[in-house]
């Protein structure tokens, strides 16, 4: 059975929801770092059940529970518990539920639409038969879904390897075209193609959803939650700027 992950924000929410800094979970739950840390500052006590213990008492047995036959959402930002999930609220994770305009909610939606963009000039490569473009942006697709997985389940991001390069070298030959493809760096013009005019397009997006990822995960205090997404979505972008850079080396 696949382990349980509780979060800062479902902690939270149950702490402020119930009053008592005695927390049930079943037993194979993981804490997040973030989880951790709340447990720590507000002393809160986990208790893990034996199996024998399982029940409705534990925060983790289900995603959504369910009282008197209706569901129980319970709203991230106070802690109280409603029946109804409205259609200005979304799921965060499981049952906890934050506004559609939620920084991170917008987040995940520009990660859906990375997603969409990518597969949008895939379509142009094929026509074009470009089919190393199309196995690269495939790899980098997948990489997109790693990031969609790790966020939701507020995992942290795998070592990045991307087109055969590491973090490093992803950054120094982005940074180094002239090394690298031997050229300057392009200036983006139609006359480049329907393919290069997309891969840009693709870059700028990347761009945005790294910006969106910032916003989502800095705090008031200006320390970021999620640095590990804010380097994977940098060195995305610098990886469709390599292969918008090799394009266009290849073809002019």
């Amino acid at each position: 059975m696949a382990s349980r992950i509780l979060t800062d924000v479902e902690l939270r929410a149950h702490w402020t929801r119930s009053k008592t800094n005695r927390v049930i979970i079943e037993p194979g739950t993981i804490l997040t770092p973030a989880a951790k840390d709340f447990v720590r500052e507000q002393g809160v006590e986990i208790v893990y059940l034996s199996e024998s213990e399982r029940g409705p008492e534990s925060m983790t047995r289900t995603p959504i529970p369910r009282r008197e036959g209706k569901p129980v959402y319970v709203i991230a930002a106070t802690g109280t518990e409603q029946t109804e999930k409205g259609e200005l609220m979304t799921h965060l994770r499981g049952n906890t539920l934050v506004p559609k305009t939620d920084p991170q909610i917008t987040f995940r939606g520009r990660l859906d639409s990375l997603q969409a963009k990518i597969m949008e000039v895939q379509t142009i490569s094929e026509e074009e038969k470009n089919h190393r473009v199309t196995a690269d942006l495939e790899e980098l697709l997948a990489f997109v879904r790693s990031i969609v997985s790790a966020e939701v389940r507020d995992e942290p991001i795998k070592e990045i390897r991307l087109l055969n390069m590491g973090s490093v070298q992803i950054r120094r030959d982005s940074q180094n075209v002239s090394a690298a493809f031997g050229m300057e760096h392009p200036v983006p013009t139609y006359r480049q193609g329907r393919l290069c005019v997309g891969l840009n397009s693709l870059r700028t997006l990347v761009r945005e959803t790294e910006l969106a990822a910032a916003h989502a995960f800095t705090g008031e205090d200006g320390k970021c939650s999620r640095l590990d997404i804010i380097e994977a979505l940098n060195r995305l972008s610098s990886c469709v700027y390599i292969i918008y850079c090799r394009t266009i080396a290849e073809k002019f």
